[in-house]
């Protein structure tokens, strides 16, 4: 326990450039507390003590704003940035060196049964506000775009964006026909309704005006 919480610490030290040393990583990383909190309602989970386990999940979520169902599996150097309203499904299962930012789900959507959350790979970004959903997988090396909601299979060494989230790069090279977006310029389906709404009322008024020109009645 005492060599993960020290592997955790130096994890943070290496990726968080805010981080200044191993006591305030220790005292102040709620991520980390989430994730050691959930090592010990997990372990519980799995000798049947789900009451128990369920009991410390939630005053974890209470204290850390995180919600990890005690049933998910999470592997090593998980890194939960910031991670206010972020929610892990009882039956996740996420790989090594993971990191997860503020308001992600990693959740169901209502349909599935049995393995209902998703299973996020080694080496994966999850990034602010996305929602990976169902029994879908992440493969290894990929990053989810911010707000992205993501609901079919990402496969490896791929970035995804959008709603719903499709694969804008793999492999480092663009993905043809995709869109070139990044996390401050994700699609806005109400503002591409409305759009195409303003599009329509100006074909409308196009073809009055030339009806009017023409001496044609309406």
């Amino acid at each position: 326990m005492f060599r993960r919480i020290k592997e955790d610490i130096d994890m943070v030290l290496e990726l968080d450039p805010a981080a200044k040393n191993r006591l305030e990583v220790f005292f102040t990383y709620s991520g980390l507390h989430a994730v050691w909190s959930h090592l010990l309602a997990h372990r519980l989970y799995r000798k049947n003590f789900t009451t128990s386990a369920r009991i410390i999940s939630q005053v974890s979520r209470f204290v850390t704003g995180i919600e990890i169902h005690p049933g998910a599996q999470v592997g090593r150097r998980l890194f939960i940035d910031h991670g206010m309203g972020t929610v892990i499904g009882e039956t996740c299962r996420i790989g090594n060196n993971v990191t997860i930012y503020q308001g992600v789900t990693l959740g169901g959507t209502g349909k599935e049964e049995k393995k209902r959350h998703p299973d996020v790979d080694d080496n994966v970004l999850i990034a602010a506000g996305a929602k990976v959903l169902g029994n879908i997988r992440i493969h290894e090396n990929s990053k989810v775009g911010a707000n992205s909601v993501v609901l079919y299979d990402v496969p490896q060494d791929s970035t995804v964006v959008g709603i719903p989230g499709h694969v804008v790069k793999q492999a480092g090279e663009k993905v043809k026909n995709a869109r070139d977006l990044n996390q401050t310029d994700l699609p806005d389906p109400i503002l591409d309704m409305i759009l195409g709404l303003e599009d329509e009322i100006k074909d409308f008024r196009s073809e009055v005006r030339n009806e009017v020109e023409n001496g044609s009645h309406i």
